[in-house]
């Protein structure tokens, strides 16, 4: 009897990793397919054939399931810690314009929607926005440390011009190449010696 138990127990497990997977790909595909706002909880947990309740065990509402949606399948976007401020820089932007690029009719309705949803915002900026930035920031602070950058490089302007090309660019659905990664990490370099 132990042992079904243990068996049962074990199956149990696997079925909620399901469900979440289930929940992750639906919200995600609903939310690209239709835009942020006309998605609906309701929809999300009926199309992924879970109950409401059980989408709220995981998160508080669509704001953080829809954006752990879009997080759990964009790559990791880091600092590769090596080579030149100028190298570095192109291979974060690289990166990242590769999910912004795979994902842009999309997070252009999340951001959209975050104008409108102070909530939303809030969690936009937490788990979307203010980590890539970071990883921008530490590219450039480890660069002015060791010397690379002018001693007076404003890097908080340097961090503006830079997220808003890109966000600009992105939000009129002009595309975001890696040759456009690296004409803009050279621009936002030349800008800082």
């Amino acid at each position: 009897m132990g042992a079904e138990k243990e068996a049962a127990a074990s199956m149990g497990r696997p079925r909620d990793d399901m469900a979440t997977e289930a929940l992750l790909r639906v919200a995600r595909d609903l939310v690209t397919r239709h835009g942020y706002r006309a998605v609906s909880i309701q929809m999300i947990a009926a199309e992924a054939g879970v109950g409401r309740q059980t989408l709220y065990r995981r998160w508080p509402g669509k704001a953080d399931l829809v954006l752990d949606a879009f997080l759990a399948s964009a790559a990791a976007v880091e600092d590769p810690g090596l080579g030149s401020v100028g190298e570095a820089l192109t291979r974060y932007l690289q990166d990242l314009f590769k999910n912004l690029e795979r994902d842009g009719p999309a997070i252009r309705s999340l951001v959209a929607s975050a104008q409108e949803d102070p909530q939303f915002l809030d969690s936009f900026r937490q788990k979307f926005v203010w980590p890539r930035a970071a990883v921008a920031a530490g590219i450039l602070q480890r660069a002015a440390k060791a010397g690379e950058l002018a001693e007076d490089a404003d890097l908080e302007a340097a961090l503006t011009a830079l997220h808003g090309a890109f966000w600009y660019r992105l939000l009129l659905g002009e595309p975001l190449t890696p040759e456009f990664a690296a004409r803009l990490s050279a621009s936002i370099v030349r800008s800082l010696r």
